[in-house]
């Protein structure tokens, strides 16, 4: 089970430059079974238009189904959505395998600065061919609108984050309708990462529209593909090719996505009802996968790491030395091992909320809060007040008992919960595991937060700092999160990210971004687990789809070989 792009996330090549260059990373054993022990920066067997053949279907498995398709509300914040969305809609940039971005020229002819004095401008040149669905011109009204309502001035509109839209001062007209002007406030150095996905100005008009005009729906594209059928009894999704496309045509003709629990996905794809299927990081799964007919498993160093979300607004998690209790409690190395064991990947414990080992900047800033530290987790929760009484901590004739919130169907966060139990046991602390339905399991219990610990994984994007934001960024009234899932921060957490997201200077921005993860740390909001490797079943005559990591697929490009 999968979250969000944080900003999100899910959600800086050009201030935070990674050092991929192209290499990928060493694996253990292997790679995805090609016979050496290079893992790719991606895996997506990158072809030109030339060499895929024209028209076919694609049957593309996804792990749960959406109910918010507005990916700037916080509950389309999720990484399903985009995988569906982004063959819909537009982007003003787009990202190769080692994250270098350039402009998405289907909709953007140019973008860049303008001007830094006395403050930054960026200027956009749009293409005059990019069209909605219904016919209206992609105009720099659509920008305006965008940045109106994702500035966060107005709560009743539900926005995943304003990171960078509250930054700016205007967004004006330019030249023309396809001029586009935007003058911050202060320096933004991931301004590259705003506006994508676009949505139409009409979804942003007012918070009717913006809450519930993309439930259960899709109602404008812009995009090499169109919505054919959206069918919330099968769970499908199916895309056909748009002629009113003005780009490339779209190779395939049709795409359909078929939602079900992840550890039904890989007997679907060995059965051959599926075409691709991300199968995470589950190694009798990759196993079942690698060994089907016809099959490929494309593994790659994605910008995604596996982690536990502790509730800071749970009734028991509130104290934060509980919450530095539970970290030291939980064996993470253990953790990784056990997620792990099979797959061609190290086991290594992440030090860093933001950048991945295989990005420059990245510094282990866990310091003795990532340690596995039992004696010193019952120490914290004798001084927070809760005393051993026979296996099980109390305060005040309670007992210290959490709900492990986990998605049906995932043996592997079933599996990760078993293992914190018998840990956090060995301090005091009773653990019990809630199996909910899987589409269910962000939109009603992480995102609302009814849970007290939560596992699953972010899902990265070029921008570690502006993307990650949200997710650690305070509530300014103690009630509203947005995509700060742990419910938890800090005044000192916020000054070190506002330093990193204004910061033009990559070298500033970098040192800003570990001062703030060194703080998170002791935040205890979210405990890093590991790199999470990107686990691609594909056919194997499948053309530039698979595991990404920082690539962009180009939907219009993916097809079939032969």
């Amino acid at each position: 089970m999968k979250a969000p792009l944080t900003g999100v996330r899910l959600v800086v090549a050009a201030v935070l430059a990674l050092t991929q260059a192209g290499c990928g990373t060493r694996g253990p054993s292997g790679g995805a079974g090609q016979g050496d022990d290079t893992i790719k920066a991606s895996d997506i067997n990158l072809q030109p238009r030339d060499k895929v053949k024209e028209g076919g279907t694609l049957r593309w498995g996804i792990n749960e189904f959406p109910t918010q398709w507005n990916r700037n509300h916080i509950d389309g914040n999720l990484a399903v959505a985009a995988v569906v969305s982004n063959a819909l809609l537009p982007s003003a940039f787009t990202s190769d395998g080692n994250a270098r971005l350039s402009v998405n020229r289907d909709y953007v002819l140019e973008a860049r600065i303008t001007d830094r004095s006395p403050h930054q401008v960026v200027t956009y040149t749009l293409n005059p061919k990019a069209r909605w669905s219904d016919g209206k011109p992609i105009t720099w009204a659509d920008y305006r609108a965008q940045w109106e309502v994702m500035r966060g001035a107005d709560p009743a509109f539900r926005i995943v984050s304003a990171t960078g839209y509250q930054d700016i001062a205007k967004v004006e007209r330019g030249a023309g309708e396809h001029e586009v002007v935007v003058t911050f406030t202060r320096p933004f150095g991931d301004w590259q990462a705003l506006f994508g996905p676009l949505l139409p100005a009409s979804v942003n008009e007012n918070a009717e529209a913006f809450n519930s005009s993309w439930v259960n729906a899709i109602p404008l594209t812009a995009g090499p593909f169109k919505v054919g059928a959206l069918d919330q009894t099968a769970k499908t999704v199916t895309l056909v090719r748009d002629p009113a496309w003005w780009g490339d045509r779209a190779k395939l003709d049709r795409i359909v996505y078929r939602a079900a629990e992840q550890d039904s996905l890989t007997g679907m794809f060995g059965n051959g009802e599926l075409d691709v299927a991300d199968i995470g990081p589950s190694a009798p799964d990759y196993a079942r996968a690698r060994s089907a007919t016809g099959a490929q498993v494309r593994l790659a160093a994605g910008p995604d790491f596996r982690h536990f979300t502790l509730n800071g607004s749970s009734e028991k998690l509130r104290d934060v030395r509980v919450r530095q209790a539970i970290q030291l409690g939980v064996d993470r190395m253990s953790i990784a091992r056990s997620d792990l064991q099979g797959l061609d990947w190290p086991a290594t414990p992440l030090g860093n909320h933001f950048f991945m080992p295989t990005q420059e900047g990245y510094r282990d800033n866990a310091g003795s809060f990532g340690a596995y530290d039992p004696e010193r987790a019952k120490r914290l929760l004798d001084e927070a007040g809760w005393k051993l009484d026979g296996t099980v901590r109390k305060k005040a004739g309670d007992p210290l008992d959490l709900r492990f919130v986990v998605p049906a169907g995932s043996q592997l966060s079933k599996s990760e919960g078993e293992l914190a139990q018998s840990m956090l046991a060995k301090i005091g602390v009773k653990l019990t595991i809630q199996a909910v339905p899987g589409d269910d399991f962000f939109t009603k219990y992480v995102i609302p937060g009814d849970f007290d610990i939560a596992p699953f994984a972010y899902i990265g994007t070029p921008f570690p700092v502006s993307s990650s934001y949200g997710a650690y960024v305070n509530s300014p009234d103690g009630k509203t999160w947005n995509a700060n899932l742990g419910r938890s921060g800090s005044d000192d957490i916020d000054a070190a990210l506002d330093r990193a997201v204004a910061a033009l200077d990559p070298a500033r921005a970098r040192a800003a971004v570990n001062a703030a993860d060194r703080l998170i740390w002791a935040q205890a909001n979210v405990l890093p687990l590991y790199q999470r490797p990107q686990v691609v079943a594909v056919k194997d005559t499948l053309a530039n789809v698979g595991a990404r990591g920082f690539h962009d697929l180009r939907y219009q490009d993916i097809g079939f070989t032969r």
